[in-house]
This record gives structure tokens, C-alpha cells and sequence, in this order.
């Protein structure tokens, strides 16, 4: 019997005249958004936006905080005492729980993004810095953590509610973690390749690296990520696909 999972994507990341990725249209197929918080993409007006959508299409909205960063677009690497992580996502958190609450909606989970996330992936202690702001807001918010990795560890260890994540079309390192995006075949492209990939790691429970190996995990969510070209098409190929396989797509209620 094939899992029900979840599809979430980054959204809200225009900022001012500036846009972004395909907002309204991977709202109609997903079931999660996690939207920017200003630090990274995002502005007050790109959020009140994206929000009211995630709300009048059904979609759970979560809390996506960055780094402070916005040339950047957070996808670089700086260094952090761990107050100031904590500090950085509590109040990212708070301003997306004022801006859903203004739209009609609440935040229901978090997700760190970007090199905040891939740092927090293999540093269990920044991981925890992290989850102990968001946890200090809400103690119920759900943590979404990338499968098998130091957030995993932490998010367990603070008590969390969890859910975990693979990435669509993000290739795997044999650690378990993302291959660096500045490698070849980082970034994968092909809809129907992208969706043969996943149903092989939901019916085997396990995530498979670039070079087939399987590790083991669960997967309650399934990342898109909506800067990419293909978004929408892969988003609807994937959809279509699980669907069609028995997968059913609905929004994750955190373990």
C-alpha cells in the first residue's frame, strides 16, 4: 500500500516589482506553502498576497525563514551564534503569523530555507537553536525537517511535532544530504524522470542517492521548489503520477 504524502513548495518570494516563480499556479496542485519571511525573499505585501491564496485554495501555510540576505537569496552560507538563530526565526515566525492571521489563515508548520537549512542539516546544534525559537512562539507549530538529517535529530530531540521531507528535484549525496547545487546534475529538470524517482523512493521507504544507494527514511512531504523553470510542469506531472498510482496527496498532520 502506497503512502498519502504531502507537496510543498517555497513560495511568496517576489519582492516588490520583482517577481518570482508561478505563486498562483502551484497553488491549485500543492498542499503546503512555505512562504518567505522578508529575510531572504519576500516583503510584507508578497506575503499578505500569497497567504490570502494558500488560504482561498485549501493550503496549509508554513513559515519559511531564511537568512538575512535578500542579494543573496539566502543561498549563501554566514556565520551565526546560535542566540541569533533562534533570535532570526522566532521573528520571522511572528511576522508570518500576523500576516496569515490578517489573510484568514494561521502558519501550521516551518521550514528553514536555503543555506540556513542546508547548514542546519549537518549541524544538529544550530538545527536545535533554530527549532527552540520557532517552539518558543508556538509549541505546536510542525517542523519540517529534511529526512534523515541533523534536523531530524534536533526537532526529536526538542519534543517536535515533525515532518519529514525529500526534495523532487534535488539530487542526493550518499551522506544523505543535497548535492551542492554548483555540481552537475544538482538540479534535476526532466518531469517524467523527477516523478519515476520519487514513486521508487515512496515504495521503497528510503531515499536514493545519485549513485542508487538507498537509505531509509519516511517521507510524509515532497518538496517542489517554485523558482525553477519547469516548476508548475513538474508540479502537475508529479501530482498526476501519484495519483495515478495510488498515492494519496494530502496535507501532512505532523508526528
Amino acid at each position: 500500500m502506497m503512502p498519502s504524502v504531502d507537496l510543498n513548495a517555497d513560495l511568496g518570494e517576489s519582492f516588490g516589482p520583482w517577481p518570482m516563480g508561478a505563486d498562483a499556479a502551484l497553488l491549485e496542485i500543492i498542499t503546503s506553502a512555505n512562504v518567505a519571511c522578508g529575510f531572504h525573499a519576500g516583503d510584507p505585501g508578497v506575503m499578505a498576497q500569497t497567504m490570502a491564496l494558500a488560504v482561498a485554495n485549501d493550503v496549509g501555510i508554513g513559515a519559511h525563514p531564511g537568512l538575512p540576505d535578500l542579494q543573496g537569496f539566502g543561498r549563501r552560507r554566514m556565520q551565526i551564534a546560535p542566540a541569533e538563530a533562534r533570535n532570526m526565526v522566532a521573528y520571522q515566525l511572528g511576522a508570518a503569523q500576523a500576516m496569515a492571521r490578517a489573510a484568514g489563515g494561521r502558519v501550521r508548520h516551518l521550514k528553514l530555507h536555503g543555506a540556513l537549512a542546508n547548514m542546519a542539516s549537518g549541524d544538529a546544534d544550530l538545527a536545535r537553536a533554530c527549532y527552540e525559537g520557532a517552539l518558543a512562539v508556538d509549541p505546536e507549530i510542525i517542523v519540517m525537517v529534511i529526512a534523515g538529517t541533523a534536523q531530524q535529530t534536533a526537532a526529536e530531540a526538542l519534543g517536535a511535532r515533525i515532518a519529514r521531507e525529500i526534495f523532487a528535484d534535488r539530487a542526493y549525496a550518499e551522506d544523505g544530504l543535497l548535492v551542492d547545487r554548483s555540481l552537475p546534475g544538482a538540479v534535476l529538470h526532466e518531469p517524467a524522470e523527477i516523478s519515476a524517482r520519487i514513486l521508487r523512493m515512496l515504495e521503497a521507504g528510503a531515499i536514493i542517492t545519485a549513485e542508487g544507494t538507498h537509505l531509509p527514511a519516511q517521507i510524509d512531504t515532497i518538496c517542489l521548489h517554485g523558482d525553477t523553470p519547469e516548476a508548475v510542469e513538474i508540479a502537475r506531472r508529479l501530482r498526476t503520477d501519484l495519483m495515478d498510482a495510488g498515492v494519496e496527496i494530502a496535507t501532512f498532520q505532523g508526528q
